[in-house]
């Protein structure tokens, strides 16, 4: 079911795009559960009307897929944001994303190819649907890459984004990696906690996570480990009201260390628990433990 709103009230609007074989669907589907009204695979040139009807119907929540498909299609982005902007529409851009390993992957699995594809190779459809799609992922507000992700976990991504009410406030999403595997190209903030003595030389510590009261005690208790949340949490407290005046609403947060098994996965525990003291609507994900 979708959300009644008083009719003439403008609805939120949130964009569902990103390159193809990333996710969209999904991300609709979990939209969807969150009783947002979703529309797939909707022309740029016709969001607006939809807009209009949502207000009239009064509904508050309207989710939209633009499979862009065209530098055509692309082209209408600008205006069509300029049009809610000027109607004084609420409205953010999801952008979904994964490596080209991954969407060839999913790709060959599902068998179907993509639509910039044509009789060339996948490969090459893949960087000119990257390369048409860079300018609209710079305006995205929310970058999620899917390739490490399972369904569900982007349906968690999803779900911690856009449930319930987000007028004046920044959703945080705070994720531990590990450095070897590679930055997350997702995140707005990468923070590096390898300036703290690494628990894998702690014979006892080994085997353990940053989940584990023993590692977690031990890289707290570190030298710079506190000070370093405190500056952090001030730091942000600076920062978020500047988001929400920008209409940011999300923001990633990544902490690193090496294989982000120990130093990284207790410090992001520890922010979140901090975050959400302070108000925040937090949630914390680790991106790399179990790959160690």
């Amino acid at each position: 079911m979708t959300d009644p709103t008083p009719a003439g009230a403008q609805p939120r609007v949130v964009i569902i795009t990103g390159l193809s074989g990333a996710g969209r669907r999904t991300a609709a589907h979990a939209m969807e559960d969150l009783g947002w009204y979703v529309v797939d695979n909707l022309p740029p040139a016709m969001v607006l009307a939809l807009v209009r009807t949502a207000r009239e119907n009064g509904i508050k929540r309207v989710a939209v897929v633009l499979d862009v498909r065209s530098p055509q299609l692309v082209d209408e982005l600008s205006p069509l944001f300029a049009e809610l902007t000027d109607h004084q529409v609420p409205h953010e851009v999801l952008f979904l994303e994964a490596t080209d390993e991954t969407i060839v992957r999913r790709q060959e699995s599902s068998r179907r190819p993509l639509p910039l594809q044509g009789d060339g190779r996948l490969l090459d459809a893949i960087g000119r649907e990257r390369h048409m799609l860079s300018s609209l992922r710079a305006q995205a507000d929310l970058v999620i890459d899917t390739s490490r992700l399972t369904v569900h976990q982007l349906a968690s991504r999803v779900a911690h984004a856009y449930s319930g009410d987000l007028s004046g406030m920044v959703r945080i999403a705070v994720m531990s990696f590990g450095f070897k595997n590679g930055l997350p190209i997702d995140a707005d903030l990468v923070f590096d906690v390898r300036f703290l003595p690494n628990p894998h030389w702690v014979p006892e510590l080994r085997p353990q996570t940053g989940l584990s009261t023993a590692v977690s005690s031990y890289v707290l208790s570190q030298p710079g480990a506190q000070d370093f949340l405190d500056t952090l949490v001030d730091m942000l407290t600076v920062m978020t009201p500047g988001y929400v005046r920008e209409g940011k609403r999300q923001l990633t947060i990544a902490i690193g260390c090496t294989g982000g098994k120990h130093r990284s996965t207790a410090m992001s525990v520890e922010l979140g628990r901090r975050l959400q003291q302070c108000g925040y609507r937090a949630n914390v994900s680790h991106r790399d433990l179990g790959l160690e």
